[in-house]
């Protein structure tokens, strides 16, 4: 699996494959069948892996931090796996560590107080804003500071003067200014989805 993983994370999942997969271990393909079924079950297992890279919430403990230790940790875990975000939940044969950590979330929050509707919104959220931000992050054009000022020179350059007044001004007030960084969103999200959940709760009691 690890061999697997590596593999995936260097070539993406196109350069996954069960020949290359025995090649990088040095046997033949056949010999894999003895251990996995099928590619699908491969995968099964590869996403099971990067499930046990995310923090498991511990019942009984702060939700908020729990919550809060499992999304970020969710995030690196992606940003290492970059082939896994669209196959986190898609699986129609979770492995355990999948199941487990999914159990140990509902748990946290039911621990904390949430009853079950607000439990099954809660997890939706979280995962909405975990997922969408790496899905956005990933996806973004620039790697640091100067290649997103390369990128907007280049764009506001080929505006028109006077046109697209608000983008111009977050951009060159904002997110051209030093320091600035869009990872620093994945935390302030967080803690507005923490925020609503925590008064949710408070108002269902």
């Amino acid at each position: 699996m690890a061999t697997a993983v590596e593999l995936a994370d260097e070539q993406g999942l196109t350069g996954l494959s069960m020949r290359s997969l025995a090649r990088a271990l040095g046997v033949e393909a056949m010999s894999l069948y003895h251990h996995v079924p099928n590619k699908e079950a491969l995968l099964d297992a590869m996403v099971d892996a990067v499930f046990a890279e995310l923090h498991d919430p511990v019942v009984g403990g702060d939700w908020r931090e729990q919550m809060r230790l499992r999304s970020r940790s969710g995030r690196e875990a992606m940003k290492r796996h970059r082939w896994a975000i669209g196959l986190m939940d898609s699986r129609s044969n979770p492995g355990p560590q999948t199941l487990h950590h999914h159990d140990a979330v509902l748990g946290c929050l039911r621990a904390a107080g949430f009853g079950l509707p607000l439990v099954g919104h809660a997890a939706a959220l979280l995962d909405a804003h975990l997922y969408g931000f790496v899905v956005q992050e990933v996806a973004l054009p620039f790697q640091d500071a100067d290649e997103l000022a390369g990128l907007a020179e280049t764009m506001l350059a080929a505006l028109p003067e006077g046109t697209l007044v608000h983008f111009r001004e977050f951009a060159l007030e904002h997110a051209l200014q030093p320091g600035y960084s869009f990872g620093d969103e994945f935390d302030w999200g967080l803690e507005l989805v923490l925020d609503g959940l925590a008064a949710r709760l408070e108002a269902s009691r």
